[in-house]
């Protein structure tokens, strides 16, 4: 046991964690606590009593019956990279950390599923299976790092998205640690049970009805041909009327994303450079995929409605290489905003495609209003908008109107017949503003569902739903252990 530990009122805590997963799988000195402090959402900073490291669904049911002795909340965390502050342990609770949880324990190929381990990284299992002529189709911007854990979830979703679907999509079963150390089996490798679709509610509900041990997940057989297409516009709204036209015309691609031109600019400066001309206002990618005999009339069908709609040029990507450079530039979008400032508030809501024009220059207006660094990169395809704000939070007067840029945004978004995610989550982020999409009734029903896998709250408490103060959904017991300090 760590000296800092002894000296806590948690040590108890931590000393009878220790005896379930070994002092290597504990954290509890304040260096390793901080990183686990918050996830990709720094704005909300709490940090945990203690971080377990378990490595089998028999040692999350004792972490989980030790906290539960103790009347310590606790939190299941993938790799951190979450942008809705759902992965924290809110009033100094214990986080769960399933990276070591990260075997492929079966691929069945003649059936199209695998059987993996929550802590299983994204782009890994597709990398895995490749030889098998399968892959795994949600493929969120940081497949590279998240967790498949992490993205049940968030239900996370990715450039992809709009052919292949979200992960629920893709989830057929789950072994699942409930609140109260039980494990429950939930759904069939057929993706077909009797009663209740209790796997679809377990996908999506941020942690918050158990711990994810293991998942069924659906593979699907890499397509025969992929052609991906660059398109340049002047400008997003340009781009975004393309977008439309080419639903309109009944094609499905596999994919849609736009950047603008600040992202164009701060990709351009970073590692990620991709060769994009600096001079665009926005680009397109486009990607089709399917049966090679039908992919050149829908490329040349693209290329004809992109350029009808103001598109100046439409590259065709020659070869994997070239395919590897365009996407280079979206999926290092995130990470090339680090250039602009020290902090990134990565938005996420969702709007019909018919308004994407309109909400995106409204968009831009609010950023412009606020005086702040905004830009844009989104999955077009199905309206799930991404604003992205760079600015420091160390200056209170910038930090206060990050958050009210963010607030209108939101709200706009609603106006226009969207919602406020589309694969972030809720978390501790938009509790306050689950109320514009939700009536109390309908907020009643959800915690009701709640409630019957996590009575008491312990299991990730302060989640989705507003309350005023995080721990009112957890034990509302005094604790001598959530004295150690916050961040």
């Amino acid at each position: 046991m760590s000296s800092s530990a002894e000296s806590t009122p948690a040590s108890g805590l931590i000393a009878a964690l220790e005896a379930v997963v070994g002092e290597g799988g504990c954290l509890s000195r304040p260096e390793e606590l901080f990183v686990y402090e918050c996830d990709g959402l720094t704005l909300h900073t709490t940090r945990p009593v203690a971080v377990v490291l378990p490595e089998s669904t028999e040692a999350v049911q004792a972490v989980v019956r030790v906290c539960r002795r103790y009347d310590a909340p606790f939190v299941p965390r993938g790799a951190g990279t979450g942008l809705s502050g759902g992965a924290t342990a809110m009033e100094g609770g214990v986080v769960i950390e399933c990276s070591r949880l990260n075997r492929i324990v079966e691929v069945n190929v003649a059936d199209r599923y695998a059987v993996v381990e929550p802590g299983v990284i994204n782009a890994e299992l597709s990398a895995s299976i490749a030889h098998h002529g399968l892959f795994y189709a949600p493929d969120p911007s940081s497949q590279q790092a998240c967790t498949i854990g992490g993205n049940i979830a968030e239900n996370s979703g990715g450039p992809h998205t709009l052919k292949y679907g979200t992960t629920t999509n893709h989830i057929l079963a789950l072994t699942l640690v409930l609140p109260d150390g039980q494990v429950a089996e939930l759904g069939s490798p057929a993706g077909w049970s009797p009663g209740y679709d209790l796997v679809g509610a377990v996908v999506g509900s941020e942690g918050t009805l158990g711990i994810v041990t293991c998942a069924t997940v659906r593979l699907t057989p890499i397509p025969e041909k992929i052609e991906t297409l660059l398109a340049i516009f002047p400008d997003v709204v340009h781009g975004c009327r393309a977008v439309g036209e080419i639903i309109r015309d009944g094609l499905v691609p596999a994919a849609l994303e736009i950047l603008d031109k600040r992202t164009i600019d701060a990709v351009e400066s970073s590692v990620y450079a991709a060769g994009l001309p600096r001079d665009a206002g926005a680009v397109l990618i486009v990607e089709l995929d399917g049966p090679d005999i039908s992919l050149t009339a829908q490329v040349a069908r693209v290329r004809e409605l992109a350029e009808t709609n103001g598109a100046t040029r439409v590259d065709v990507a020659r070869d994997d290489e070239e395919r590897t450079r365009f996407w280079r530039a979206r999926k290092g979008a995130f990470g090339a905003m680090g250039r602009l400032a020290p902090d990134l508030y990565v938005h996420d809501a969702v709007v019909p495609r018919k308004v994407l024009p309109e909400v995106l220059e409204e968009v831009c207006a609010i950023g412009d209003r606020y005086g702040l660094i905004l830009s844009n990169v989104f999955h077009a395809g199905d309206g799930n908008l991404h604003p992205n704000i760079s600015f420091d939070r160390r200056n209170e007067d910038e930090l206060r109107r990050v958050l009210a840029a963010g607030s209108e945004i939101l709200e706009l978004c609603v106006r226009m017949g969207g919602v406020i995610t589309g694969e972030h989550g809720i978390g501790t982020e938009k509790s306050d503003f689950i109320g514009l999409v939700f009536e109390e009734e309908d907020l009643e029903a959800m915690k009701r569902l709640r409630d019957s896998f996590n009575p008491d709250g312990a299991c990730n408490p302060g989640k989705i739903f507003p309350t005023t103060r995080f721990c009112v959904e957890s034990n509302p017991k005094a604790r001598g252990y959530d004295q150690v300090p916050l961040g």
